[in-house]
């Protein structure tokens, strides 16, 4: 009992000579007149004797608790939450540099990988912060289409934008985001050269998507893919939100109908086999980000801290 004290009162002597003290382990040596492995030894001892208590005195650190309650309460495989300035309004930069960085890991891994990638101002963001990387091992899928009603290219589709600076096969999607009905969307999605990335989608490793919510500045309206009766009709039948154009409700159903049948994308990839991460924060997505949690639509989400809190 006597030697177990007197083992605790020297590791409590190293721990504080090295956390708070500030010495490096050679000094303490010197100080406690014990061999550099004893200190590693007496400081390891500390820990595991829960005789320490550390106190992150950083702003990130609370963004690690707010991540830490968020992938708790919603059962999330992946959560990061970025600082925000509560008095200036985001720019989403911190977003973006924090989907990069994900990304990236997934490039870089050597095990050959299917990513899937949604639209929107969110993935665009990303791809703007990507360095080249070669990583030929890896296939890229687009999940949604990436013509505008116009017949123009869109300008938030990121299939080519990534082409541009990553060394992978990449599967863009030749279609409209919503075809005009359901009978031009089973035509479209029999053709030969749109089946392979439909079944690439299916089988993504991780997918990467936004979220766009369906208020007044719905996006799938200011972008022209829905009009504004299409959009008033999903207010009336209870959307709040939308990933690679499928409409869902508060509680992350996806509404029967309206612009649902007619939607080109492929579908969401199944959470049970996939890592669906989205990207979005901000006041005026809270309740689509809340919907997508709740109905189990993503099981990864890169947030800010703001809407973190919101969010709980």
């Amino acid at each position: 009992m006597t030697n177990t004290i007197s083992r605790l009162d020297d590791a409590a002597r190293a721990a504080w000579l090295y956390y708070i003290g500030g010495n490096t382990q050679e000094e303490i040596a010197g100080k406690m007149n014990i061999s550099r492995q004893s200190v590693q030894r007496l400081v390891s001892m500390a820990i595991s004797e829960r005789l320490i208590k550390v106190r992150l005195d950083h702003p990130i650190a609370n963004c690690m608790e707010l991540a830490s309650r968020l992938q708790e309460k919603h059962a999330l495989d992946y959560t990061e939450v970025m600082p925000s300035d509560p008095g200036a309004a985001s720019d989403g930069s911190g977003l973006a540099q924090a989907g990069a960085a994900a990304l990236e890991k997934y490039l870089r891994s050597t095990k050959p990988q299917i990513i899937a990638l949604g639209t929107g101002r969110a993935l665009k963001a990303i791809i703007d912060q990507l360095v080249s990387i070669d990583c030929a091992q890896h296939k890229i899928v687009s999940l949604s289409g990436n013509i505008v009603p116009d017949g123009s290219v869109s300008f938030y589709n990121v299939i080519f934008n990534i082409a541009d600076t990553v060394t992978a096969r990449c599967f863009p999607m030749s279609l409209p985001i919503i075809a005009t009905s359901r009978k031009e969307r089973e035509l479209l999605h029999n053709q030969v050269m749109i089946k392979k990335p439909l079944k690439l989608a299916a089988k993504a490793n991780v997918a990467f998507v936004g979220i766009g919510d369906l208020g007044p500045e719905a996006p799938l309206h200011l972008d022209g893919f829905i009009s504004k009766r299409e959009l008033e009709k999903l207010q009336k039948a209870g959307a709040v939100g939308d990933i690679a154009g499928w409409a869902f409700d508060s509680n992350g159903e996806l509404i029967e109908g309206i612009i649902n049948h007619r939607v080109a994308s492929a579908p969401i990839p199944p959470r049970e086999k996939c890592r669906v991460i989205a990207l979005a924060s901000g006041t005026r997505k809270v309740q689509a980000i809340k919907a997508a949690l709740k109905g189990g639509l993503i099981n990864g989400l890169i947030t800010d801290e703001i809407t973190a809190k919101a969010l709980l």
